[in-house]
């Protein structure tokens, strides 16, 4: 159950499959190479996995600032997001610039360094840790995984924005405001009786047509000066709205004709039609 003796191990794994590939000749056996990738993949992402949760236990409050990531085009948030930097680190450092153009990959080749020789510094000193005192993490240990965090967290902003345009803080604003206006607008929907709070905890799945519909009249009615305001340019709006900024002044308008009753006639119809 210590988690030293279970990155004793899993450093292991990697270690022993990293040698089979180094033993083996790819041309002669393809197949074999390919499945022992494949091993390495996994022994990676078990080794990080285990490394994360050590510096959880070990340096909760020393962490870096993982506050980038709300940058990051949500299809890039993925469990194994970890491995595949520490993959592209490795091609950036055998000189293979995968996705990204040879100058970005030449800047970030002494970053991908770093991190790699810090990630065997860490290795090192874990495994002589564990087997000496796996029931504790001295001051040596501690310093080195606060830069391994570091190093690691410098390395995958760097490494994603040279690939894909991250959100800029304006954006980031525009996203919360649209998050807000679904909330408010799920208040009121349940305060006027359009939706239950048991098909919220049901997860009732016509919520997914319901609620984006209601929220749309709540941003050009109810709450006009927020994400929906037609005060702005599109060039101002959320990407999610800017490509209807003229469906949306048509809809405004035909709503600002209905009578109080039309307009709760409207939204009770779209909570159920399909």
């Amino acid at each position: 159950p210590r988690l030293l003796s279970q990155f004793f191990f899993a450093d292991e794994r990697v270690t022993r499959v990293v040698a089979e590939i180094n033993g083996l000749d790819a041309e002669l056996d393809p197949q074999q190479y390919l499945v022992l990738l494949n091993q390495l993949h996994l022994s990676q992402a078990h080794l990080l996995a285990v490394l994360e949760r050590i510096m959880e236990e070990c340096i909760p409050t020393q962490r870096h600032s993982r506050d980038y990531l709300v940058k990051f085009p949500e299809e890039l948030l993925v469990d194994n997001l970890g491995n595949h930097m520490l993959f592209a680190a490795e091609c950036l450092l055998a000189g293979t610039f995968v996705e990204m153009e040879e100058s970005d990959g030449a800047q970030l080749r002494p970053k991908a360094r770093n991190l790699l020789c810090s990630l065997e510094l860490v290795r090192t000193v874990l495994r002589e840790q564990s087997l000496s005192q796996p029931n504790s993490y001295p001051e040596p240990v501690r310093a080195v995984l606060i830069q391994f965090d570091r190093l690691f967290a410098e390395f995958e902003l760097s490494y994603v924005s040279s690939l894909v345009a991250v959100k800029s803080p304006d954006e980031i604003y525009r996203q919360q405001e649209i998050i807000v206006l679904f909330c408010e607008t799920v208040e009121r929907a349940l305060h006027l009786g359009y939706l239950t709070q048991e098909m919220i905890d049901g997860y009732e799945p016509l919520l997914m047509f319901t609620i984006p519909r209601l929220a749309i009249i709540s941003g050009l009615l109810i709450y006009p000066e927020g994400p929906l305001s037609l005060e702005r340019s599109p060039e101002e709006m959320s990407r999610v709205f800017s490509p209807f900024y003229n469906l949306l002044k048509k809809i405004r308008d035909l709503l600002r004709v209905l009578s109080a009753e039309e307009l709760c006639l409207l939204e009770r119809s779209l909570c159920t039609a399909e």
